[in-house]
């Protein structure tokens, strides 16, 4: 990197350290979307993780092992990083031979490594920080290894994340085993000192609302002076949110935790490619609809806006909503 670079590289971090203070709660490929948009504004922030999976290599490490699920964690480290592409391909790596190793990805091992060596994930997750030289921290919700149970409509009862997921029967409410889990300290200090707290994009019952039904956590968000925002996904889930509107979306939030605590709900409105809509419609999924009505009855400012891109997927185009989330910010500041 010549001379130029270097200068460029300073400023930049210089200009992103004073950026807002944002914290962003969910898991999965949603929280990823959003982190990587949202870096590009600022360094001061923090990725508050769902760890109730327990399906794929993060569930196999989870059993064998009894760690915190490492997936999501390392995902948002990777989102995060601002580091060479080499670095991030390489804790993004899975194994694809070996009867052990085949399934797992390289960063799930290395964090799983790491807390082995530091003796807390905790310090696991600031020395896979360093190495990736992200901009902001990632922290779980807790430290409790907990297990993610459903209730369906029919009465029955589903345990683990990766059941839940999967199931096409609708969903009544999610709950925790134990009940009675401690949400990590540097979470709800992230969350006290916050200008924005952004619930979502995710997976409604499996990677956001999980996070609300931690003790203390809805009431520190409710207590909190940041501005609260829900980002509704695109795209209805298969086992989760089957021809749900944005309307039943941010219900389901609201039963999960208390009426009336978001400030603002965004939602696209861009329309879906004929192509997409009948890839989607195979596996039973559908763009979320708007459903005025209903929604000018709740307490929430709706925000209605394109802001979907097209590739293998359909996701929230991760520039796009990082800048409507930074704008809110500042028209709040000038009020």
């Amino acid at each position: 990197m010549g001379i130029r670079g270097k200068v460029r590289n300073i400023y930049q971090r210089q200009y992103l350290k004073k950026g807002p203070r944002i914290v962003v709660i969910g898991g999965g490929t949603g929280l990823s979307v959003l982190l990587r948009g949202l870096k590009e504004y600022t360094s001061n922030l923090t990725a508050i993780v769902s760890v109730a999976d327990d399906g794929g290599s993060s569930g196999r490490l989870r059993g064998q092992l009894g760690v915190l699920p490492p997936g999501d964690l390392r995902n948002c480290l990777v989102a995060l990083a601002d580091t060479e592409p080499a670095m991030e391909s390489l804790f993004n790596y899975r194994f694809t031979a070996g009867e052990e190793l085949a399934g797992h990805s390289l960063g799930n091992l290395l964090l799983v490594a790491l807390a082995d060596l530091t003796g807390s994930f905790e310090t696991a997750l600031r020395e896979a920080g360093k190495v990736l030289a992200i901009r902001g921290k990632v922290v779980p919700a807790t430290y409790t290894d907990l297990v993610l149970g459903a209730e369906l409509e029919d009465g029955s009862i589903i345990m683990g994340q990766s059941f839940i997921a999967q199931t096409e029967k609708r969903i009544k409410k999610v709950f925790l085993e134990p009940a009675l889990c401690e949400p990590a300290s540097e979470a709800l200090a992230a969350i006290r000192e916050a200008e924005a707290i952004v619930l979502g994009p995710g997976s409604l019952y499996t990677s956001v609302i999980p996070n609300l039904l931690i003790p203390g956590m809805v009431e520190e968000i409710k207590k909190a002076r940041g501005l609260k925002i829900y980002v509704c996904n695109v795209m209805t889930q298969v086992g989760e949110t089957r021809d749900y509107t944005a309307g039943a979306h941010l219900e389901a939030l609201y039963n999960h935790s208390e009426p009336s605590f978001v400030d603002y709900m965004i939602v696209n409105n861009k329309k879906v490619p004929p192509a997409y809509l009948a890839k989607y419609a195979l596996e039973g999924a559908k763009p979320v609809e708007i459903d005025q009505e209903k929604m000018a009855k709740m307490s929430v400012r709706l925000i209605q806006t394109p802001l979907s891109q097209e590739n293998d997927y359909i996701r929230h185009d991760s520039l796009k909503l990082a800048s409507l989330i930074l704008k809110l910010l500042l028209e709040k500041r000038e009020e």
